[in-house]
């Protein structure tokens, strides 16, 4: 069977978004590679949790993720992070994923593209993604209908997707994200990446998984 990338990530996690720039020089070097970003749900409360109770965290561990990554959150992102008590932001990763989904129906080989697009609108342009109009500047950029995309948005189809994937990632035993997994057989996974990994390290490993899928075929 062709091998299978499977990268498991969250719109709402910053170690992803750290992350995403490896995934995008991963997918533009190894073009016969097929990859699947498939959404965690991060973040699903049964009712709405305003930023305020994770603000705290995300204020210690952006500097980390900066400082391992080399990326930047954005002043419009962080002005949430430090004034919570003023932001009017209740993330939840359900409209996030379901975007995604209706992508990769679209362009399915450019979700890892249009996954750090995602990051970006929020950790950078401080968009928030449970509002449909955050997603409309990147319908622009990829030439996809509006309507189509926000009848889909809302269709009960595109959210199921979206809780297969939540729920393949618990089957793959994801406990963290980013995660990355070479799928070697119906049955057989390699792990490549848990937590933010760079490049090099990597690529090494994908390299070794394949070596061997070559060797045993």
């Amino acid at each position: 069977m062709q091998p299978i990338l499977f990268y498991c990530y969250d719109a709402y996690c910053g170690w992803c978004y750290g992350f995403s720039p490896v995934m995008k020089k991963l997918a533009e070097q190894y073009p016969a590679v097929q990859i699947e970003v498939l959404s965690g749900g991060m973040i699903l409360p049964e009712k709405p949790v305003p930023i305020a109770a994770t603000a705290g965290y995300i204020q210690r561990a952006y500097p980390t993720v900066e400082e391992l990554t080399g990326i930047r959150f954005g002043a419009e992102y962080l002005w949430h992070i430090n004034h919570p008590d003023l932001s009017d932001w209740f993330p939840h990763s359900e409209k996030p994923a379901i975007a995604l989904c209706i992508f990769k129906e679209i362009y399915p080989e450019k979700q890892v593209a249009f996954a750090a697009d995602l990051q970006y609108a929020l950790h950078y342009e401080g968009r928030d993604l449970t509002d449909d109009e955050a997603y409309r500047h990147l319908l622009e950029k990829y030439s996809i209908q509006p309507e189509l995309f926000y009848t889909r948005l809302h269709a009960e189809e595109y959210k199921d997707q979206a809780y297969y994937e939540f729920q393949l990632c618990k089957q793959l035993q994801v406990t963290g994200y980013p995660c990355v997994l070479l799928q070697n057989s119906d049955t057989k996974f390699t792990l490549l990446a848990r937590g933010y990994t760079d490049y090099e390290t990597l690529a090494t490993r994908l390299n070794a998984a394949l070596s061997d899928l070559n060797n045993a075929g």
